[in-house]
C-alpha cells in the first residue's frame, strides 16, 4: 500500500467576482511535497466584469484592488507552473475546478481530491462541513501570519492544506484516501466569490 505522502499534492483557493458565470479575481496555490506543506504563491486577477458588493463584502477584494493586477493570460505561465503537481486539493473543489478550466482551456486538470468530500468520511461528527467550520474545530489557523484572513485565497489554501493533511494522516494510505463511498451526501451548493 503506498503512503499518502508518496504524491505530491497541490492545495488551490480561487475567490471570485460575483458574477455569473464567475470570473477569477484572486488565486493562491500551497504545495504539499512529501506530507509537508510548502510555501504558497497567490496572485490577484483583474477580471473582465467588475467585482459584485456582495462578493467584496465577502472577500474585501474591491475593483480598485485589482484595477493595476494583471489579466489571467499575463500569469497562465506562472499558475500552470505552480499547479504542476500529480494531485490538486480544493474545499468544495468542483467550484475551483470549475473555475480554473474556463480560465485555462485545455488544462488539463489532475486527480482531485476534495476536502469536503473527505471531512465527510474521516470525521462524520462534524456540526457542520463547511471550510470555515472545520478550521475552528480544528484549530487550523493556529499560527497563521496575522494579515491572512477568511475568504481571501492565500488563508483558504493553507487552511486547506492542514485540513488535507489531517484528513490524509487519517485515512494513512493512498488506496484509502482515495477510496470514496458509493452514494453520498452531495456537495455544498457551488458559491464562489
Amino acid at each position: 500500500m503506498a503512503d499518502w505522502t508518496d504524491l505530491s499534492y497541490v492545495v488551490v483557493d480561487v475567490e471570485g467576482n460575483g458574477q455569473q458565470p464567475p470570473d477569477l479575481v484572486e488565486l493562491a496555490a500551497v504545495p504539499i511535497v512529501g506530507g509537508v506543506i510548502g510555501e504558497p504563491s497567490s496572485w490577484l486577477v483583474r477580471p473582465d466584469k467588475s467585482i459584485t458588493p456582495m462578493a467584496n463584502r465577502i472577500h474585501g477584494i474591491s475593483n480598485g484592488t485589482v484595477a493595476k493586477a494583471p489579466v489571467f493570460k499575463d500569469i497562465v505561465v506562472e499558475v500552470l507552473h505552480a499547479l504542476s503537481h500529480p494531485a490538486l486539493v480544493a474545499h468544495n473543489a468542483h467550484v475551483d475546478v470549475k473555475v480554473l478550466q474556463s480560465k485555462m482551456t485545455g488544462w488539463e486538470c489532475p486527480e482531485v481530491f476534495d476536502t469536503l468530500k473527505l471531512a465527510r468520511r474521516f470525521v462524520p461528527d462534524q456540526m457542520s462541513f463547511r471550510l470555515g467550520s472545520l478550521v475552528e474545530a480544528f484549530q487550523l489557523a493556529e499560527g497563521l501570519q496575522h494579515d491572512l484572513r477568511p475568504h481571501r485565497a492565500t488563508y483558504d489554501a493553507l487552511v486547506t492544506a492542514r485540513l488535507f493533511v489531517r484528513l490524509a494522516t487519517a485515512a494513512g494510505s493512498l488506496e484509502e484516501l482515495r477510496s470514496l463511498p458509493p452514494g453520498g451526501r452531495g456537495d455544498e451548493a457551488p458559491s464562489l466569490f
